[in-house]
């Protein structure tokens, strides 16, 4: 017996080396990755923070910092320009993150009902995610253009206008216009989460369902929309982080304007940095930013719970 258990503890001891040998060599094969990430991901966003604290000059020698506290987040938070882009952003996502669902959801609806073409109709329904953001933008530039554009035309021969109206150049159209442009190019992204998740419903819920007398409306109220839900959630919790980081879509199709009717966030921590040279208050605004981003997610899944919650009891 005493052999026997010396035996076991040794190869109990063997099989201990060679998990941590396992575990050795996978952390060497992720370090490089980790670096990298570490490079690109982690060092920017705790230097943004370190720049947000100080006062930066450039000099000849490069970049001079002082340090001046909370400063610069009071110059930010004390500016009405910041609350007004925030606030355009804050609604912005909102409406087009709904508005993404809604379409989006009723969009994957109609396709997984599809028996014949869905691969083909899943492409056609790509192609505008599959566009470039700047290309794209470009686009309904061209279609909201006062003065040669396909809306002005379209509108005119339907006889619903009586001359050009200049979409880009009011502050309600103009963001209107943002939005359409915005929801026509990523409910595909939606839509594509969405039917993914309804492919993984099981056919026998539906099968029990009509079977119990349940309609087409008692079968996506009580089947398909409780075990979408986390499908729902990780479309709008995405969208919601690319709808607060919006920079291409405005700055390419009214760049900011008319005014600062469309100025994002991440336009005025653009301007800030770049164009004011202000790096210490345009940190101060990205870090901001970050914040509102998180809070808003946060909010997001805390809501999308307590529904969830409600229903359930």
């Amino acid at each position: 017996m005493s052999v026997l258990s010396a035996e076991q503890t040794q190869g109990s001891k063997r099989r201990r080396n060679l998990k941590m040998a396992d575990r050795r060599a996978g952390f060497g094969l992720l370090a490089p990755a980790g670096i990298v990430m570490l490079a690109v991901t982690i060092f920017p966003i705790v230097y943004s923070i370190i720049m947000s604290f100080n006062n930066i000059n450039l000099t000849t020698n490069g970049f001079e910092f002082q340090s001046n506290g909370i400063n610069n987040y009071k110059t930010v938070f004390g500016s009405p320009v910041f609350w007004h882009s925030a606030w355009f952003t804050v609604y912005y996502a909102i409406v087009t993150v709904f508005v993404e669902l809604f379409f989006g959801l009723l969009i994957a609806l109609a396709i997984n009902n599809v028996k014949k073409l869905q691969g083909l109709s899943i492409s056609i329904m790509l192609i505008p995610w599959a566009l470039i953001t700047v290309i794209s933008a470009q686009m309904w530039d061209y279609i909201y253009n006062g003065v040669y554009g396909v809306l002005n035309a379209v509108a005119a021969g339907l006889h619903l206008i009586g001359q050009p109206v200049t979409w880009l150049g009011q502050n309600t159209s103009a963001v209107i216009a943002m939005m359409v442009a915005d929801i026509w190019k990523t409910t595909p992204f939606v839509v594509i989460i969405l039917l993914s998740g309804l492919q993984m419903i099981a056919q026998d819920y539906y099968e029990a369902a009509r079977i119990d007398g349940a309609n087409s409306w008692q079968l996506f109220w009580k089947v398909t929309f409780p075990l979408l839900r986390g499908s729902i959630a990780l479309a709008g919790l995405f969208r919601i982080l690319q709808a607060f980081g919006v920079f291409d879509l405005p700055f390419v199709l009214t760049q900011g304007g008319p005014g600062t009717a469309t100025e994002s966030l991440a336009i005025l921590g653009y301007r800030t940095l770049f164009e004011d040279l202000h790096f210490g208050v345009g940190a101060a605004v990205a870090v901001s930013t970050v914040i509102l981003i998180l809070l808003a997610c946060l909010i997001f899944l805390s809501g999308f719970r307590s529904m969830v919650e409600e229903e359930a009891a």
